[in-house]
């Protein structure tokens, strides 16, 4: 289950796709909407990260960032950034730390692989408190796009 709405956030630090370090701190004082996903390059994490793309104007208009985190290095992070023209943050939980501290940690994903971040997305306020908390009980389910928008509209 995902981390609880009304628990304060967990730091996080990690890298993004320039290999520089971003913490939960960067963005002090805004809305952050974490994106978890397994895998880059794969069909419904694609869909999800390119949703999050093509409506990304909604979100700025809230004072919300979109954030994006998988278990992928920063590396591959990047390509996949540039194919799809992400215009928000990935970062690498390569170590699968943060996955950890959000429960979004997913043991058996497909082909043996094990170890990646559930899809989900979690909403941290303005004060570092969990807004919204949401994962889906099939990777192959896309989040409730609807349902976050309505938690945001909430919050602003």
């Amino acid at each position: 289950m995902a981390i609880a709405v009304g628990t304060r956030a967990p730091a996080i630090k990690l890298f993004n796709t320039d290999r520089k370090e971003i913490s939960l701190g960067d963005f002090k004082g805004k809305t952050v909407i974490l994106h978890f996903f397994p895998a880059a390059f794969t069909g419904t994490c694609t869909e999800q990260v390119c949703s999050n793309r093509d409506d990304l104007a909604f979100y700025n208009d809230l004072g919300a960032v979109v954030i994006g985190i998988s278990v992928d290095m920063p590396f591959s992070l990047k390509i996949f950034k540039e194919k799809h023209n992400l215009n928000f943050e990935l970062l690498s939980d390569f170590n699968k730390v943060t996955i950890h501290e959000y429960d979004m940690y997913h043991c058996n994903f497909t082909c043996g692989i094990r170890g990646v971040a559930k899809r989900g997305v979690v909403v941290i306020d303005k004060n570092g408190i969990v807004a919204y908390s949401e994962e889906t009980t099939n990777l192959g389910t896309q989040v409730n796009f609807q349902a976050l928008k309505d938690a945001l509209k909430l919050l602003s």
